[in-house]
């Protein structure tokens, strides 16, 4: 009797000792074959040791999702090189989506055109008639140096519109920072445009048209004679549709292929192809915000520029020279605030001249001691 007490006690102690620890895999434990001359698959259990394989797979590849050290892909953008390519958007758009639905249902149309006008609420009414001549094909955005946005609302295109309002700023800053090219990279023209145009002349759509017939990567309308004109290159002319070269005052063109003769528009309202404003945004300064002095590099991004840098004649515009951006400047030392805009203007081209053509320098002579040391090898 003492004999089977005892015998019962320990299977029962046994049983509790068992089920208090959870089932040991012998699949986990890496123990040689002489210590475990087992064949887990026991009775030829198929499924058991289906089981151990299924269990092992996920196992490897949730390890492979978490162990992100073994993904480096240099041809990603910068910073993005521990992503799979499959995940990586390089690049964005302005196309509004909404908040609710499906993704691949919010775009009903995507505008192959981009026009930005940097603005004032005091020349809305000029800018509403601008507006108007670009179709739906086109995404308007806005770029307020007044702050003043919500009261755009009262026309009805300015509620589908982008607006971008930062105080005191010009169109070539706000291109700097809001038109990167992979930012624009899904529009095929881009627009740059002053406030103060007067566009009764000009229909979009048409001037697309003859900026691909004639193959311009950058261009501009022309302008209306004797209304705000500075340079013969923009003048508009009657008896065509494009022209790219012209003649000056003696001794303004060095190289009748050389601006102001030729691969040469202002900066008013110019517009880019894709590849070109990819080129051009690189050129930008961040702190030279006026922009000029950019108008006679713009050559450097269009190869030959004397033939793919010109100026659209019948789709013409009327420069009404408003000084608002003048204005927006502080008066300093007895002067008005424009006098101070304007001097700020003429210092950014020469310094823009001077960097260009110090950067110019010291890659030719770079280039010239690589080749040297090559030569000596």
């Amino acid at each position: 009797m003492r004999l089977i007490v005892t015998t019962f006690v320990g299977i029962v102690f046994g049983f509790f000792i068992g089920v208090s620890f959870p089932t040991l895999s012998l699949t986990k434990l890496n123990l040689p074959s002489s210590i475990l001359p087992i064949d887990i698959s026991y009775g030829g259990d198929q499924n058991a040791q289906s089981s151990v394989n299924s269990n092992n797979s996920h196992s490897t590849q949730a390890q492979n999702l978490t162990d992100t050290s073994k993904i480096w892909v240099p041809s990603n953008p910068r910073g993005a090189e521990r992503l799979p390519p499959g995940i990586v958007e390089a690049e964005s758009d302005f196309y509004l989506r909404r908040l609710w639905g499906k993704p691949n249902e919010d775009l009903t149309s995507k505008p192959q055109y981009l026009v930005t006008f940097t603005v004032g609420y005091n020349q809305r009414m000029n800018i509403d008639a601008a507006v108007k001549k670009f179709s739906g094909n086109f995404t308007i955005l806005l770029f307020h140096y007044d702050g003043r946005t919500t009261e755009w609302d009262e026309f009805e295109w300015s509620k589908r519109a982008i607006h971008v309002s930062v105080h005191k700023q010009t169109k070539w800053w706000y291109a700097k920072r809001f038109l990167h090219p992979d930012i624009v990279a899904p529009y095929d023209y881009i627009f740059i445009w002053d406030e103060d145009l007067g566009v009764e002349n000009f229909n979009a759509e048409e001037y697309i048209k003859l900026v691909r017939k004639h193959g311009l990567e950058i261009s501009q309308p022309g302008l209306e004679p004797n209304k705000g004109l500075t340079w013969q290159m923009t003048k508009r002319r009657g008896d065509q549709e494009v022209h790219k070269v012209t003649e000056e005052k003696p001794g303004w063109c060095t190289n009748p292929h050389l601006p102001p003769c030729a691969g040469f528009v202002e900066i008013m309202a110019p517009v880019f192809s894709r590849d070109a404003w990819r080129c051009v945004w690189h050129m930008i300064q961040n702190d030279l915000v006026h922009g000029w002095g950019l108008d006679f590099a713009l050559r450097k991004c269009v190869e030959p520029a004397h033939e793919k840098i010109g100026v659209v004649d019948s789709q013409w515009i009327v420069h009404q020279t408003v000084p608002s951006l003048g204005n927006q400047g502080e008066a300093q030392n007895g002067k008005a605030p424009w006098q101070g805009v304007r001097e700020r203007c003429r210092k950014e081209w020469t310094m823009f001249q001077d960097r260009l053509a110090k950067a110019e320098n010291e890659y030719y002579k770079a280039i010239e001691i690589d080749s040297s040391n090559s030569s000596t090898h």
